[in-house]
């Protein structure tokens, strides 16, 4: 295909690829001096009505579901010859496999970059859209970022090629195979079987496996470690559950494995601010207790209260989220605060599903802070974010920001700073609810410091 000279009002400055549908563009947006891909639909395409509505679904979706993690559309037009073209993100830095055709990355660079990867995923999901064909080749990249406390790398991905993309309530009607071997799930193999957001848990699993190995799994092949020795068995654990061949048996969302991937890093503390706090996932680990018999209401009617190890902190909690507890301590660092060890304790009626943000579990976290610094609290992808608020309560100034509607549930996040007025211990709570009901400042009036 020759070079055009133009696209529309874009100065084409090259060929960057092109597929089964499309051919992608280098272009240069002269007014704003800047540069673009424009995807423009393949002429033996142009006819077909389906293509072509595919083709202009892609743009849909990438602009409502607005990410940094997702290739943006800024323009969209039609050539002389009616031929549809797309104007979006210019990564820098290629494709995924052009990154891995010298080999796997570092394995904390390559968790991390997994972990990115999920959630871009789970923004696509929070839109109400499956993506259906993750792959190497789709996950383009910037430019390499390094954590400022870990000093670890990661590849700043958008992910890209949405034209197999469906709303996720029309999934379970799809009758034709779609996706890419080694990336694709079981499910996607059967014409009208129907998915749902794990076929795409699959694929996130089977690029960290390619991340991990510079290869993608293989039949019988869903352990990183037997590729590449020296892999920990947690994160060997990670890959082949989101690789199992039953969907039920895989992690239930995106948000769900990049939660269980950021959990097996090492030194990572400032890579949770965009979901529930690593510090309260890491007490839920372990082996869940009952709420001792001594708690008791008291005063706190309807509630029960419960103490950390230390007897420092305290929280009431309704008596239904009363069931299991871990009261071990936290690090501050996971905040970016001054990292150590301080008293915290989380309580919820299962732990483990707690920890994972897309289930209807509630639980409270609470941990003691350093009085100094600035805090990052975490963000959650899929919520609406609420505006912040400013309230007194128990000897505390209390900076409280809401996230509700979370993927379209009645799930709600609480992420709490409570300043002391006086003494030099603050106090950082996480309240999860599930029901609609906000007891946030009910909850935040029992918190003590011993």
């Amino acid at each position: 295909m020759p070079v055009p000279d133009v696209i529309g009002r874009y100065r084409v400055r090259g060929r960057l690829g092109s597929g089964a549908f499309a051919t992608v563009w280098l272009a240069t947006d002269e007014p704003l001096d800047s540069l673009v891909a424009v995807k423009v639909l393949a002429e033996n395409w142009a006819d077909h009505a389906d293509v072509r509505a595919r083709f202009t679904q892609e743009a849909q979706i990438m602009r409502r579901a607005d990410s940094d993690r997702l290739v943006r559309v800024f323009d969209v037009g039609e050539l002389a010859d009616g031929r549809p073209y797309l104007v979006m993100t210019y990564a820098a830095g290629g494709t995924l496999a052009d990154r891995l055709a010298d080999g796997p990355l570092p394995v904390d660079d390559a968790v991390r970059t997994a972990v990115d990867i999920a959630r871009g995923v789970a923004v696509l999901h929070a839109a109400g859209v499956i993506h259906r064909d993750l792959k190497p080749s789709n996950i383009l990249l910037r430019s390499a970022a390094r954590d400022a406390l870990s000093g670890a790398a990661s590849l700043p991905v958008l992910i890209a090629d949405l034209g197999l993309a469906k709303a996720i309530a029309h999934a379970s009607g799809f009758s034709v195979v779609a996706g890419s071997p080694g990336y694709m799930a079981p499910e996607q193999a059967v014409p009208g079987g129907g998915i749902d957001v794990r076929a795409d848990v699959y694929a996130i699993g089977a690029l960290a496996f390619y991340l991990l190995t510079g290869r993608p799994p293989g039949a019988g092949r869903t352990r990183p470690s037997a590729v590449r020795p020296g892999i920990p068995g947690a994160l060997d654990a990670v890959v082949q559950r989101a690789l199992r061949p039953r969907r039920e048996d895989r992690y239930p969302s995106a948000e769900a494995i990049a939660v269980a991937l950021e959990s097996t890093m090492d030194g990572n503390r400032g890579a949770l601010r965009r979901a529930i706090v690593r510090a309260a996932v890491a007490l839920a680990a372990g082996a869940a207790v009952l709420v001792p018999a001594g708690a008791s209401a008291g005063a706190d009617a309807g509630l029960v209260r419960v103490s950390d190890a230390s007897g420092r902190l305290s929280i009431a909690v309704p008596a239904g989220w009363a069931k299991q507890f871990r009261d071990a301590g936290w690090d501050p660092g996971a905040l970016r605060l001054s990292s150590g060890s301080a008293p915290g304790l989380v309580v919820g009626p299962d732990l483990a599903a707690w920890a994972d943000p897309a289930s209807r579990v509630p639980g409270m976290f609470a941990g003691l802070t350093p009085a100094s610094g600035t805090p990052v609290l975490p963000e959650h992808p899929g919520c609406v974010r609420q505006p912040e608020r400013r309230v007194r309560m128990a000897g505390f100034d209390a900076l409280v920001q809401a996230w509700t509607g979370c993927a379209g549930t009645p799930v709600s996040f609480s992420e709490v700073l409570l300043t002391p007025t006086r003494g030099d211990v603050g106090v950082y709570v996480q309240l999860k609810q599930t029901d609609g009901t906000d007891r946030t400042d009910d909850l935040l009036d029992r918190v003590r410091v011993h």
